[in-house]
């Protein structure tokens, strides 16, 4: 043991002084210790771990393998150790012996220390198939989906990896990272096998803190996956949600992690630890992804092993006999071992058992406390009376029993203050302590005191036999009733409830006393405050004979939750209203667009045109768009088309595309040219919206002369026709053409277009290209690309077969033209 020469020089210094430097000096000893210890021990795990992972050897097949090339090499086993991890990595040369595998330093005590061989791996499943050698086989992981990366490197690199770490958690991480993309795991929990058969969490990654917490430890139930993998030896792998959720436990909802697998680690003397896997993938384990876990879980056991070497005390049987007396016994007891200086002087304690019911003030409990030392865990003991009392009842034999007394720690910034009396009676060379908590009740009070009021809820006590009744604090603010009037008398209540809810109160409190009958009722009481919404909860306690003596439950205010549902049917009462007229109006709508626009079933003939109309409602909403076409025969023998889509919905739009519809149609038809048709039907959308909302729309209109083949079109704000000729297809230029109803000062110019036999001309709407999230620029390409197949594929009925191909969003109407010049036409 190493002193502090400081401290010891020091002769002014106080006995707590004194006390607390000898803890640090200790501490630091043995923190040396430890760091010396885990880095041999962590190069020789990662030596065995790189031989299992690149030539497929076992533990002790690694372990035989490192000696006996450090025997023909005439090297130490730690050299020997160093060389095969220094053939893993490429870095610049260095002078032999001066460093280790990653350019630091190498320790000068690792030549001189040759760890003890490890004893067999057990599995309980017998030895290792093809002796000793691993079942991985690397090729049959790489043909399974996993990438061209060696599997071999994959598993070198992790066991360095967990070579490098320093504590389960460490573990945990470094698995789920090396496993993320080969097999798609998205979280890792390590469990290890504590007393009577509990598991207890130590290491995770992946899964949030709150989880972990509900699941740090586990009682020996049946049907936990991890325990089951333990007990048996076995791999548990839960591939079926439905039916893992009837015959598990599982840890989180099964829709989280779809697939899971619980795997042994092999340890020395059995299995006393699993590790589970936990994945999104709905697909099960493929099997090279069952080898690679497998294989990746015994890496795992050298470095779970060097884990428990560094944390596990030694055992004692005086000392596991009087633990089995505390794990019998009740309330707070721990036995404590004097920690003696060189010179013999007590200058700490170590507690070697502990009670379950024993916690501290930081909340530590059981076997928590067990290896701790008292001055290093309650540094302020130091100096104190009870620390005196602890010196006199060793070396005297006088038992101790101090007055209460304050302590107060820190804990995460937080100050906590306990009052504690405390017994200390000597057993052979150590000290049995117990004692009482004073503050505990007090804290419970107010710990149910905060839950009754954050509940709104109170307690209330009858007895039957004294005809008292007994309420707490919040039961006098939810019947809004002043404290020193006391509890209100059962023949009390009626005066303040609702006179509806008063019968069936009545009957279910006859039977809960005259019956024992459990009671779970809603009623309403008039407050000061007006009327409130109360539920009781109430039990008997019975005697001998059955009858009821006692009456235990509780009041909740449910007045607001009440109130919400109130306002929640109200509001559902006025969507409904809502709805029904909306549905009204789309009714109506749809009649009359449909009287308005007749969808032909078939392609139509016109001065020699062969044209497809194709009209596809919205899907969503309920409201009728105002999408339209026309396509009729003037006097002439000419023909006008037009496609336009009025903004909005409903029968607003639906009215302004009737009224653009015929006026146009007549202007046409009476002899207007389309430029001025189309002036005039600007004109009388803005005048329309002095006296109503403003109203905009796109159009084109086209009139096609059979005699001359030539198409003259005009367009307002619309999107451009689409010609496909010769199995291409090219949008047309666009002339000028605002859209109407925005400006009287709006000018539309007329193009023309000579049609040749086999050309297909489009008109449409903007719901055959718009998507959301998507400019319209590549919805028109998409468009012309679908067009120039659809139309010179040659289909049967090519507007279904472009509906088809383009799957319009439905978020939108969507109106098309297709006017077609036949290939025979003369």
């Amino acid at each position: 043991m190493q002193t502090d020469s400081a401290a010891s020089s020091d002769e002014g210094a106080s006995p707590e002084v004194l006390a607390l430097a000898k803890v640090v000096a200790r501490l630091r000893a043995e923190v040396a210790d430890l760091e010396s210890l885990g880095s041999i021990t962590a190069v020789l795990e990662r030596a065995k771990g790189v031989l299992m992972a690149r030539e497929g050897l076992s533990a002790d097949a690694a372990y035989e393998a490192l000696a006996e090339r450090a025997g023909h090499r005439g090297e130490t086993l730690m050299e020997e150790c160093w060389i095969t991890l220094g053939g893993i990595r490429s870095k610049p040369s260095r002078p032999s012996g001066s460093s280790g595998p990653s350019g630091s330093p190498r320790p000068s005590h690792i030549t001189a220390a040759v760890p003890k061989k490890p004893a067999p791996v057990t599995t309980g499943r017998g030895p290792a198939p093809d002796g000793g050698r691993s079942v991985f086989d690397s090729d049959r992981y790489l043909t399974a989906g996993h990438g061209d990366k060696d599997a071999r490197a994959l598993l070198a690199d992790l066991a360095v990896s967990l070579a490098d770490a320093r504590t389960t958690g460490d573990a945990a991480e470094v698995l789920h990272e090396a496993l993320r993309r080969p097999v798609a795991v998205d979280g890792v929990m390590i469990y290890s096998l504590g007393g009577a058969g509990r598991l207890k969490l130590i290491g995770h990654s992946g899964i949030d803190g709150v989880l972990a917490a509900q699941w740090q430890d586990i009682p020996p139930l049946a049907g936990v996956a991890a325990l089951e993998a333990i007990t048996s030896g076995e791999p548990r792998w839960l591939e079926d949600p439905a039916q893992d959720t009837v015959k598990y436990q599982l840890i989180g909802p099964p829709e989280r992690w779809p697939t899971r697998a619980w795997l042994p680690v092999p340890g020395e003397e059995g299995v006393t630890s699993a590790i589970g896997f936990f994945r999104k993938l709905r697909t099960p384990f493929g099997d090279g992804e069952r080898a690679l876990l497998q294989q990746a879980v015994r890496l795992c056991g050298g470095s779970l092993r060097v884990f428990e070497c560094l944390t596990a005390s030694p055992t004692d049987p005086e000392v596991a006999a009087v633990q089995k007396i505390f794990d019998t016994v009740s309330g707070a007891a721990i036995l404590l071992a004097p920690v003696r200086a060189p010179h013999g002087e007590v200058e700490d304690f170590r507690i070697e058992a502990a009670a379950p019911d024993s916690v501290d003030v930081a909340g530590r409990r059981g076997k928590e406390l067990v290896g701790r030392r008292v001055l290093e865990t309650y540094p302020t003991v130091a100096g104190t009376p009870l620390w005196q009392g602890y010196l006199d009842a060793l070396e005297i034999g006088d038992t101790y029993d101090g007055e209460p007394f304050p302590y107060r720690e820190v804990i995460a910034g937080v100050p906590e203050t306990s009052v504690f009396s405390v017994r200390a009676a000597r057993l052979g060379g150590r000290l049995i302590v117990s004692w009482v908590r004073h503050d505990t009740a007090a804290r419970e009070i107010r710990r149910l005191t905060t839950m009754q009021r954050l509940g709104n809820l109170g307690w209330a006590d009858w007895n039957l036999a004294t005809d008292t009744i007994d309420w707490s604090d919040q039961v006098y603010a939810i019947f809004d009733r002043a404290p020193d009037l006391g509890p209100l008398r059962l023949e009390e209540l009626p005066q303040q409830l609702v006179r509806e809810d008063l019968p069936k109160l009545a009957g279910a409190v006859q039977r809960l006393l005259g019956e024992g009958t459990p009671i779970d009722r809603t009623f309403r009481i008039h407050t000061a405050a007006g009327v409130r919404h109360l539920r009781i909860v109430a039990e008997a306690e019975t005697d001998a004979y059955g009858a009821p003596v006692e009456v235990h439950g509780f009041f909740q205010d449910l007045t607001p939750q009440r109130d919400t549902e109130l306002a929640l049917q109200e509001s559902e009462r006025a969507v409904l209203v809502q709805r029904g007229v909306l549905q009204a109006e789309r009714a109506i709508a749809a009649r009359l667009q449909h009287a308005l626009l007749p969808i032909p079933e078939q392609s139509i003939e016109l001065v020699g045109l062969c044209v497809d109309i194709a009209y596809v409602p919205s899907d969503t909403g309920v409201n009728v768009g105002g999408d339209w076409y026309s396509a009729i025969e003037l006097p002439d023998k000419s023909a006008l088309f037009v496609v336009g889509d009025v903004a909005g919905h409903g029968l607003d739009a639906v009215g302004a595309m009737a009224q653009l519809r015929f006026t146009a149609k007549g202007m046409i038809i009476t002899g207007s040219a389309l430029p001025d048709a189309m002036r005039r039907l600007n004109t009388l959308l803005l005048h329309t919206a002095a006296d109503q909302t403003a109203t905009t729309a796109t159009m084109i209109m086209a009139r096609y002369r059979p005699a001359e083949r030539r198409l003259a079109w005009v367009r307002a704000g619309h999107l451009p026709p689409l010609l496909i000729r010769g199995g291409e297809a090219h949008f047309l230029p666009l002339p000028e053409g605002n859209l109407l109803g925005a400006s009287f000062d709006s000018v539309y110019v007329e193009e023309t277009l000579q049609l040749e036999p086999g050309d297909h001309l489009l008109l449409y709407t903007d719901g055959l290209i718009e998507v959301p999230g998507e400019t319209v620029d590549r919805g028109l390409a998409r468009l012309a690309d679908a067009a120039a197949r659809a139309m010179g594929g040659g289909f049967t009925e090519p507007l279904a077969q472009l509906l088809a191909s383009l799957h319009p969003a439905g978020r939108d109407d969507v109106c098309v033209l297709d006017i077609n010049l036949p290939s025979d036409a003369e």
